[in-house]
Order: C-alpha cells, then sequence, then structure tokens
C-alpha cells in the first residue's frame, strides 16, 4: 500500500505520476497546480534523496525548495521543512492527523521536516494550508 515509483532507471512523466496516485489523482494536479498558479514555483520531476523516497515533483522558486511532492499508489506524500515558529502559527487550525506529522517532525536546527501523505480532501486542505506557511 502507498508504494511509490521507485524504478530510478526509467523517468516518469507527470501524466504517468498522476495516473499512478489512482484515486488522488486529482488532488496531485491540483496541488502541482495550485502552487505554481499561486506561488510562481517551478516543477520538476526528480529523484532526489534515494531508493526509498522515489520519483516527485520538486517546486521551487528561484533556488529555494518549496516541498516535493511524491507520486505513490493511491496517494501522494508532501515533503516540506518548516520552522517551529512556522508550525506554531498553522498547529490550532489543522485537524489532529496533521499536528500528529507537526508533533513528529524530523528536528533540524529551528524547525524540522515532515513528510505528509495525502489520501482525502481533509488531508489536502491541511497541506494547503502548511505550504501557505511556507510560501509566504
Amino acid at each position: 500500500m502507498y508504494e511509490r515509483m521507485l524504478n530510478k532507471q526509467e523517468e516518469p512523466t507527470i501524466t504517468q505520476m498522476t495516473a499512478f496516485c489512482g484515486e488522488n489523482a486529482e488532488r496531485f494536479t491540483l496541488l502541482n497546480e495550485w502552487l505554481s498558479q499561486t506561488y510562481g514555483s517551478a516543477q520538476k520531476i526528480t529523484f532526489p534523496y534515494g531508493n526509498h523516497y522515489g520519483w516527485g515533483i520538486a517546486h521551487r522558486k528561484k533556488q529555494k525548495l518549496l516541498c516535493n511532492i511524491f507520486a505513490e499508489d493511491n496517494a501522494f506524500t508532501v515533503m516540506m521543512r518548516l520552522s517551529d515558529k512556522q508550525f506554531e502559527s498553522v498547529y490550532s487550525q489543522v485537524r489532529k492527523y496533521t499536528q500528529d506529522f507537526i508533533d513528529n517532525r524530523y528536528s533540524c536546527g529551528d524547525g524540522g521536516w515532515i513528510q505528509y501523505r495525502v489520501t482525502c480532501r481533509e488531508q489536502f486542505e491541511d497541506i494547503q494550508k502548511l505550504l501557505c506557511v511556507k510560501c509566504s
């Protein structure tokens, strides 16, 4: 369940990545389009962190990485870093599922990394809130 696209030898197209997301394909497309249109991010298909992460779409504004969105079987995962202050600013506005990711983030200096799996509309809404904080 939630397998990723791990064949480094075959770079997928965005269409293939979208199809791989299955029942969450529309949300995968909507999130990528929303980031590009709202924040002017550039999208690039990438295999960034090794064999356990697989293929994803990196969103950058100039040289700054906003997030990576990894295609998964019937889902997708957004990997991003926020400062402690950014996490605190949105904590009370998100659901318990999202708060659990924030509480268990991988600490890194001031803040940390989360890998947030999206499988439904509520999670999609919460990841947009986190990305608004990141991109503002």
